[in-house]
């Protein structure tokens, strides 16, 4: 099985970037883009995982402990080299830990932890090709100059399941984690 854990947006503020998005959609067609309800904030990928280590992370995980996470999207953009058009996450310190405690359970599991800096984001389309200033300038002409959205807190982090096919990712929920 291929896992990821993750926190998915409220449906208040899946609702409003819909809104945000929705001029965009209908026009850009060199993007691929992601269905609403597969919209999450990554705390870690996990990858191809045997069901031994699925059992022992899932263990790890519900022994966590954490407060409830303020989630607060600051905007949208693009990875550039990666294609991806993303709605950013304020980078709190809650998050962090949690991103941090994630980390550290998986590793004792031995999942190795990911290189790259934590970036918080949700992923809202990826390119259908190699991305050009034009594309990239287009699709941001279609969409609000400061979008607003609403704060949240965050009660739950979950362990999702990954189905890869030519249409896209489809996630499925294995297990929800608490915070308090």
């Amino acid at each position: 099985m291929r896992l990821f854990v993750g926190i998915p947006p409220s449906s208040e503020v899946r609702g409003e970037l819909t809104r945000v998005l929705a001029p965009a959609i209908t026009k850009a067609a060199e993007w691929r883009w992601a269905p609403p309800e597969s919209w999450h904030t990554t705390l870690l990928f996990l990858g191809s995982t045997s069901h031994e280590k699925y059992e022992l992370v899932s263990t790890q995980l519900r022994a966590l402990q954490s407060p409830a996470i303020p989630i607060q999207i600051n905007g949208v953009d693009f990875f550039k080299r990666a294609g991806i058009f993303f709605a950013g996450i304020f980078p709190c310190p809650e998050l962090s830990m949690l991103h941090q405690k994630v980390t550290e359970a998986a590793a004792q599991c031995g999942f190795a932890p990911e290189a790259r800096a934590y970036h918080p984001h949700i992923t809202l389309a990826r390119a259908k090709e190699k991305l050009h200033q034009k594309t990239l300038s287009a699709l941001r002409e279609r969409l609000p100059a400061r979008p607003e959205f609403s704060p949240i807190r965050a009660q739950e982090f979950l362990l999702f399941e990954s189905f890869l096919s030519p249409a896209g990712a489809r996630y499925e929920i294995r297990e929800r984690f608490a915070l308090r």
